[in-house]
């Protein structure tokens, strides 16, 4: 008998970490544990296997084909936006080639059970390119098709992966005798920046608050690599991981759309750096803008519209921005340094 599991790749990331603990925590699934690296010790109790390999080997995936019933695969794997503009050819091989690998491996597993394949996406708010920061401020809440006009690297992986979602769910091999149908099940999240408490950040555009408060917390001098008045949607990571798992379990027939936005809080950069010093007066925080990182910030919009999750799928955040620093952010990170 193949182990019925959850997959779940770049499970060493941020995302990861706080999806294998809720899962472990609260859950009843049985967790298969992909990353390049070897799996935090933490983690482990909470899966049934944690493997050490890469995405792009074709034969390790072919291997869980046979190995494992995967119901459902949260694709977390990825090179982040400031690291994939250093080295955009291996960002687009992980990025892509890697989803592009997985997307296959849901096919072949929807074929051996005979009903689609969850495939959970993370995608970002990285795929929008406003052109100029005037723009920006006037285009409010960013719908979903609004301004898909990227600049990094990273923005053009995710959406060509929004992309091949949607088509390996509607259209795969669709002039075929034998085309499947409806053999992956894709369902897709642009998140906005992402702050956790538990893991340090690992190089995206938005770290720039996770960075100031970990700075922060050690009493480190820090310089912020955007201007003060810099303004980008974010959320913490219970409510990321909660998003997720709402998508994950929601009725296909309740679902309008394959890509949902979701966000709760909007700050300046000068409004999280006052809620920061607040808790840690003798922070050594200062700005000085990168040109480079802040073109792609100011592209970025300050805000989108999460109105298509809230209607289909019950979406609603449960922290604000206070909430989020004075009962979560500030406190654990304030205890991990102490």
């Amino acid at each position: 008998m193949r182990k019925e599991v959850v997959m779940i790749t770049g499970a060493n990331g941020e995302i990861g970490h706080g999806l294998i603990n809720y899962l472990g925590e609260n859950g009843n699934a049985n967790i298969l544990a992909l990353d390049v690296a070897p799996l935090d010790e933490s983690l482990r109790p909470y899966c049934i296997q944690s493997i050490q390999g890469d995405i792009l080997d074709s034969v390790l995936l072919g291997r869980l084909v046979a190995e494992y019933e995967i119901r459902s695969i949260f694709h977390l794997a990825s090179i982040l936006s400031t690291k994939a503009e250093y080295n955009p050819e291996t960002a687009h091989r992980v990025n892509v080639e890697g989803t592009l690998n997985l997307l296959r491996l849901a096919v072949e597993q929807a074929a051996w059970q005979g009903r689609p394949v969850k495939f959970i996406y993370p995608s970002s708010i990285a795929v929008y390119g406003i052109p100029t920061i005037d723009q920006k401020r006037k285009a409010g809440k960013v719908k979903e098709n609004d301004w898909l006009q990227p600049i990094t690297m990273y923005g053009i992986n995710k959406l060509y992966c929004e992309h091949l979602g949607r088509y390996y769910t509607y259209h795969y091999r669709q002039l075929a005798a034998d085309a499947p149908k409806n053999s992956v099940d894709f369902r897709c999240l642009r998140f906005p920046g992402l702050i956790s408490a538990i893991t340090i950040p690992t190089g995206g555009t938005s770290d720039y608050g996770p960075e100031m408060l970990h700075q922060a917390a050690q009493n480190k001098p820090y310089d912020c690599f955007v201007r003060q008045d810099s303004q980008l949607p974010f959320m913490v990571m219970s409510d990321a991981i909660k998003s997720l798992l709402m998508l994950e379990a929601a009725p296909a027939d309740r679902l309008t759309q394959r890509v949902y936005n979701v966000t709760s809080f909007s700050p300046t950069a000068r409004e999280i750096y006052d809620l920061i010093l607040s808790a840690f007066p003798n922070a050594k925080i200062g700005f000085a803008p990168h040109a480079s990182r802040q073109g792609i910030v100011d592209s970025w919009p300050g805000d989108i519209d999460d109105s298509a999750a809230r209607r289909d799928w019950g979406w609603l955040p449960e922290y604000d921005l206070e909430r989020s620093f004075q009962e979560i952010l500030i406190p654990a990170v304030r205890q991990r340094y102490q």
